[in-house]
């Protein structure tokens, strides 16, 4: 039996696992229609989603500084078990919002406090130097659990649409107990003061004061802006080719398990490249993704796609990695849940655009458009790690 350095980290390990057991996602678009929303509504309602969690995204990582990671964690778990069990009742977009403006704020609690309670655990262990291990893992964890749910999500929902959302409410309940047993490692002693003074010291030090730090987060938000759009624009893709419904949950579940996997091995390929040479590779991929895809709208396109969630797999804990290299532990939640913030801002601003261009001048151009902003979001944070690393 592998011996975890904090008890924590199985904990964690769990939790992750069954939040991304998302049974609905690779058949969500579908669920939406056969309940009556056209693709306009599917996309508000997601651009409400990010728009909630972005809301609460630095108050939640802020208030696990002040309180606690346990204690967002819990709360957290909590909301999305609220948010899936009236997702579960719902037949209109109405009710669908309110079930998504919930999951919004659950995972606006679970975002950050989650990644800051594993490295603060590392520290109390004296092991944060195995950080990109253990995230990789994590996501790893995350992704083979997704793939996982893309197959039994297919199979539910070839019986009733309604199946899949129904097992999302059971998988929700039973993060609780798990965060609930979650202990808070000692190593923060240094609570911030609890006021907006406070949030607004975290934010100058990290988006103006700390220049590095700054273009950390900038980098990571433009690659990150990049994967989560990649996941809406995926099943359209599909139906552009021809992929037929059953082969979905497969494809999904496929994709997911390359991320997992490159994610599983992140720390050690890593340790054979350079950081200045990871940070390049990460966002070239990311772009030319995104070019190839609009430019190969057939099957090479598909293969390309899977190269693009191999590059996610690498890039997500890599980035939280070196954000976290640079962040005092009694931010740190705060500090990531800046990152998500910006990421779920631009995708709220920038996913009905997308949308409407795809519905216009065609899913190709949708893909175009995504390449070159997220090309014109990291080159200004590529030039300055080629001066700053290469010292």
């Amino acid at each position: 039996m592998i011996r975890l350095p904090h008890s924590n980290i199985w904990k964690l390990f769990v939790i992750k696992g069954a939040l991304w057991f998302m049974i609905i996602m690779p058949i969500i678009v579908l669920f939406f229609q056969d309940n009556g929303l056209n693709l306009q509504q599917i996309m508000t309602l997601q651009a409400c989603y990010s728009l909630s969690l972005s809301l609460m995204e630095i108050p939640s990582g802020y208030a696990a500084d002040i309180i606690g990671r346990r204690k967002t964690l819990i709360l957290g778990c909590i909301l999305a078990f609220i948010g899936f069990s009236i997702f579960s009742i719902s037949y209109d977009f109405w009710w669908f919002l309110i079930a998504e403006i919930l999951l919004g704020f659950g995972n606006s609690f679970i975002s950050g406090a989650d990644t800051a309670l594993m490295y603060d655990s590392l520290i109390e262990a004296k092991a944060e130097d195995k950080f990109l291990k253990y995230e990789g893992r994590s996501i790893s964890i995350g992704n083979f659990s997704e793939a996982a749910a893309g197959i039994l999500g297919g199979f539910l929902a070839s019986i009733s649409f309604r199946y899949p959302v129904y097992a999302q409410v059971l998988i929700a309940l039973m993060t609780i107990p798990f965060a609930i047993s979650l202990v808070e490692p000692k190593v923060n002693t240094e609570r911030l003061k609890s006021s907006w003074e406070s949030i607004k010291n975290v934010v100058k030090f990290s988006l103006v004061e700390s220049k590095i730090l700054r273009t950390y987060i900038i980098y990571s938000s433009a690659i990150g802006l990049g994967t989560l759009m990649m996941a809406w624009l995926a099943q359209p893709f599909l139906k552009e080719i021809g992929i037929n419904m059953k082969s979905y949950g497969i494809i999904w579940a496929l994709l997911n398990i390359m991320v997992g996997i490159v994610a599983f091995f992140a720390h050690k390929i890593e340790t054979q490249l350079s950081e200045l040479k990871s940070l390049f590779i990460v966002g070239i991929v990311c772009v030319l993704g995104y070019i190839f895809i609009a430019n190969n709208m057939n099957y090479v396109g598909l293969i390309i796609l899977f190269i693009f969630y191999a590059n996610r797999g690498y890039a997500t804990p890599l980035l939280r990695n070196y954000i976290n290299h640079h962040t005092e532990s009694n931010v740190r939640a705060t500090v990531m849940s800046i990152r998500s913030f910006i990421i779920r801002i631009f995708f709220a601003i920038i996913a009905p655009f997308i949308g409407w261009i795809a519905d216009q001048y065609g899913l190709n151009s949708a893909f175009l458009l995504m390449g070159l902003t997220v090309c014109i979001l990291a080159i200004p944070c590529l030039i300055f790690f080629n001066k700053k690393l290469q010292k």
